[in-house]
């Protein structure tokens, strides 16, 4: 019918109005832009007219064209060069498809230069979903954002609005001090007399007493103002509770003081395992921004113990494992944004104990137990067409064994071969679709955890044939070599491994005898092992990814509102 309207449009056949923008007639139908826009609607019902040419202005001759295609064909083409005029135009006639376009079109082309301008630009012409993703972006990449000079353009609500929010991502509050400064330095004149309520959106107790003493205090603007004094004073009073009650809770509570703790722009999400004689549906989350661990509502669909778990584009995908001595081949996927539950395509083969990664936007599994034996096979996952494709099979069968990517390459090491710990290693190249062994690892490993960090892969703790093992090493590609490293605190096999800004966090697992609540964390640079806050849940089996930059952080993270002052 779309086709028929369009080809008597273009006949210019059976047409009913004139539209007249500027000194441009376009014939059309009124019934056909009728159902395109309520704005025509009340056109064509309320403006009377003896020659049937209705006059439009505020809209250009080469939009209005688009808008009439786009009322004839149901499809309209964006470009850079006509998004915003378009969507202006859109908004005023109230076309809500073209709006919807023009937003979908901002949405794709977001990037570190333009998402201040695109947020400002919703406040005009209002798209929730777009403010949204555009607000979002700023609040992900703020780091990098303000090397742009955008930033610098926001007025003193905007930049309020943007410090003031837990979400903020940014590593240090020195960070947001310095952006405050040189915002201000780019207008000081009519920009200085905001120097304390920017100040107050500081959280100056996650800094350190000598840098508020040598560089927020000897600042001229905070020097002369007496509210800045009062902020800094307020903040020295709760950092002097935090050292004297550090280890008793205090009835008052982090919220909003200069102490709150930001969001955590990344999380460690533990499920599953072994609970007594059947396989758990827990979640427990990690916050380490706060070293607090917190169930959360969500729980696994179905039971699982020895699975796969990995976070893609807002997904938590759980992938094979066991369960009431199963071999699952299935996997199933949590939705973080609406917190629902999608059953996913099944794999090739049934596999507990597997090793899962991802690479270049692939899921990947990679060996593991069928029920009868240690498995070779591997195949990857692809989420755009929800389909596994079988790859070429590993050299050596694995289960228990663990993986990671690396420079494009993925690196499995050692896992069980029959019923041995192994200390082979192998990598494969998904260009050439083959698997190479590597050189071995110093120590046969099974039930381990690897991890690749800084251009190497580190393989820690495990079992060796005889006992736990609490030993790490790290193997260089480019020399082909593993090296010994320091030692966990404790032995452990069968636990969780995640990485969150350059550090290693260790929880969960067993010694044989007993399984491990405890959690500790690993700092590379410095080659040393320090306690965290244990775990709340230890079962055997269980698996656990990070899971970052999502938009409802505050749904997974601990209740900031909640945290004790301590």
């Amino acid at each position: 019918m779309m086709e028929t309207h369009n080809k008597h449009h273009l006949a210019g056949q059976f047409c009913d109005a004139i539209l007249q923008i500027e000194d441009v007639q376009f014939p059309i139908h009124r019934i056909i832009l009728s159902d395109c826009s309520r704005y025509f609607q009340a056109l064509f019902v309320h403006q009377i007219t003896t020659d049937k040419v209705f006059h439009i202005t505020l809209v250009s001759p080469d939009i209005m064209q688009i808008i009439i295609e786009f009322a004839y064909t149901g499809s309209v083409t964006v470009t850079k060069d006509n998004v915003h005029d378009l969507m202006v135009a859109a908004d005023m006639l109230n076309i809500m498809g073209i709006i919807q376009a023009c937003s979908n079109f901002i949405s794709e082309h977001l990037c570190l230069q333009n998402c201040i301008g695109i947020w400002q630009f919703t406040d005009i012409f209002p798209s929730s979903e777009l403010q949204c993703k555009a607000f979002h972006y700023i609040m992900e990449h703020f780091e990098q954002v303000i090397n742009f000079k955008e930033y610098l353009q926001l007025s003193v609500m905007e930049l309020i609005e943007i410090l003031g929010k837990d979400a903020l991502n940014v590593k240090n509050e020195r960070t947001v001090f310095d952006v405050i400064l040189r915002w201000i330095a780019h207008n000081p004149k009519e920009r200085e007399q905001h120097i304390a309520v920017l100040l107050s959106e500081v959280r100056l107790c996650k800094t350190s007493i000598e840098y508020i003493e040598n560089n927020v205090m000897t600042n001229q603007l905070v020097k002369l103002n007496p509210e800045c004094h009062e902020i800094v004073n307020h903040s020295f009073q709760i950092m002097s509770s935090l050292t004297k009650h550090k280890h008793k809770p205090l009835k008052s509570c982090l919220s909003n003081t200069p102490a709150r703790p930001r969001l955590p722009y990344s999380i460690i999400w533990v499920s599953g395992g072994m609970k007594e004689s059947y396989a758990s549906c827990d979640i427990e989350v990690y916050d380490h921004l706060v070293d607090r661990w917190i169930y959360i509502r969500d729980k696994l669909k179905d039971p699982r113990a020895d699975h796969g778990t990995v976070f893609l584009d807002g997904y938590v995908y759980f992938v094979g494992g066991s369960k009431l001595m199963e071999n699952l081949d299935s996997m199933v996927r949590l939705d973080l944004r609406t917190h629902n539950w999608q059953e996913m395509m099944y794999m090739h083969y049934q596999r507990c104990n597997l090793s899962l990664t991802i690479l270049n936007g692939f899921i990947y599994a990679l060996g593991g137990f069928d029920g009868y034996v240690c498995l070779n096979t591997a195949e990857r996952y692809c989420p755009e067409t929800n389909q596994w494709t079988l790859i070429a099979p590993m050299i050596k069968g694995r289960r228990s064994a663990s993986c990671a990517t690396l420079d494009g390459k993925i690196y499995i090491c050692g896992g069980l071969t029959r019923s041995h710990s192994s200390r082979t290693a192998e990598c494969y190249d998904p260009e050439t679709n083959q698997w190479t062994l590597i050189n071995r690892m110093n120590i046969s490993r099974s039930q381990h955890r690897v991890v690749a960090y800084n251009n190497q892969i580190y393989a820690i703790g495990g079992f060796s044939n005889v006992n736990p093992l609490k030993s790490i090493e790290t193997y260089m590609p480019l020399t082909n070599t593993w090296s010994m490293l320091c030692p966990m605190c404790i032995p452990r096999r069968n636990f969780c491994l995640e990485v969150i800004e350059d550090q290693f966090y260790v929880v969960g697992g067993s010694n044989i005898r007993t399984k491990s609540y405890h959690a500790e964390v690993y700092d590379p640079h410095t080659d040393r092992w320090c306690s965290i806050s244990d775990s709340k849940m230890s079962y055997d089996g269980m698996s656990s990814c990070v899971v970052s930059g999502i938009p409802n952080m505050v749904d997974f993270a601990f209740p900031r509102d909640s945290l004790p002052l301590f």
